[in-house]
């Protein structure tokens, strides 16, 4: 745990009380998916950063790929419901999600998960979370970017237009309705010289 609070410092961490206006606009999808946009929804994402990058037990995986064993491109950190978060403002955030998101999801965000995308090496393929009820019900997942800039792509299931958006420091995503079933997104590789990123993901009961 960091000892202190990033609340406690004269730039306020935590998620900005306004949802509506001309920076939040929501993306319908096709197939009953769409994507909520906030960029800017978290003040004081540098500090929290900088707090969460030694603060979090950063673990290396390895997956079977083919006929071999890789290393997974990214470090990952999974917290489920009930487990000790590393930074007070992780929880005022999720929490602060659950009371916006509650009526249109029906219940509160629980699990966090966490990934550090080191430099433009690292990386995630496309994917969607479709481990437990997102293989068959509607959900919501909402990711937020702290660090350098990188796009999230997205793109129909079984091939199409994929659609690119640049999250920045303090940006959330809310993807939602059917887009983890029907759609994937991912983290895509680049040769370009990055800085790091943290990518913090928020998640209902049951939905990976």
């Amino acid at each position: 745990m960091v000892q202190g609070t990033l609340f406690d410092l004269q730039t306020r961490v935590g998620p900005s009380p306004a949802w509506d206006g001309p920076g939040v606009r929501r993306v319908p999808l096709r197939d009953g998916a769409w994507i909520d946009l906030r960029p800017g929804w978290l003040s004081g994402a540098e500090e929290l950063f900088n707090a969460l990058l030694p603060a979090v037990p950063w673990r290396a995986e390895r997956r079977v790929m083919y006929d071999a064993v890789v290393d997974v491109p990214r470090l990952t950190r999974f917290y489920g419901g009930g487990e000790d978060l590393p930074h007070r403002a992780i929880a005022e955030c999720r929490d602060a999600l659950s009371a916006h998101c509650r009526a249109e999801l029906g219940e509160e965000f629980v699990s966090v998960g966490m990934c550090l995308y080191r430099d433009g090496r690292d990386s995630v393929a496309w994917h969607g979370d479709r481990v437990g009820r997102s293989r068959t019900e509607d959900t919501m997942v909402a990711i937020l970017s702290l660090g350098a800039t990188r796009p999230l792509m997205l793109r129909p299931r079984g091939g199409g237009r994929s659609l690119s958006l640049p999250l920045g420091a303090g940006d959330l995503v809310v993807m939602g309705g059917s887009c983890q079933r029907t759609w994937e997104h991912c983290i895509p590789k680049t040769r370009r010289t990055m800085e790091p990123r943290i990518s913090v993901q928020f998640r209902p009961e049951g939905v990976r």
